[in-house]
């Protein structure tokens, strides 16, 4: 595999500006782990294989199992996922896939009664950050270990 492009060299205003809207999420208040399963979520919505590798490596180092890494991806179907993290991963499968169906009322309803309105919006930045991520690696040709020396 080749990359395309290394948007950090070729326009780091650009990757700084990112760096910053996910540092702003990271510091909204998340749980670190929940924060870290709404990237790997998202990323394999979006087929992005370095963001799901970088994430599920972060979430490893933070002592998560591999039995729920490996079961993210069927997340609906496993009982080892808490209340609070299945309604997290049902709004970034709506929010990643917006144009499908939006962000139905019941699913709203569900993540109200789990998180704060400021913990939502921290839902949703997180959600939106990731998604931007997927789509500059996906567009640039980006895989795991494309930047290890």
């Amino acid at each position: 595999m080749k990359l395309r492009m290394n948007h950090r060299e070729v326009n780091p205003a650009g990757f700084q500006a990112l760096l910053k809207l996910e540092d702003a999420a990271k510091k909204m208040g998340l749980e670190p782990v929940l924060f870290e399963l709404i990237k790997i979520r998202a990323s394999q919505i979006n087929g992005c294989a370095y963001c799901v590798d970088m994430h599920t490596t972060d979430l490893r180092k933070m002592g998560e199992t591999e039995q729920r890494l490996n079961l993210v991806v069927v997340w609906q179907e496993s009982p080892v996922f808490t209340p609070r993290e299945r309604a997290a991963l049902a709004l970034t499968e709506a929010v990643t896939r917006i144009s499908e169906a939006g962000v139905p009322q019941d699913l709203y309803n569900e993540v109200n009664r789990h998180f704060t309105e400021s913990e939502i919006v921290s839902l949703i930045m997180a959600i939106n950050a990731i998604n931007c991520w997927n789509r500059i690696a996906i567009t640039t040709g980006m895989f795991p270990g494309c930047f290890e020396n």
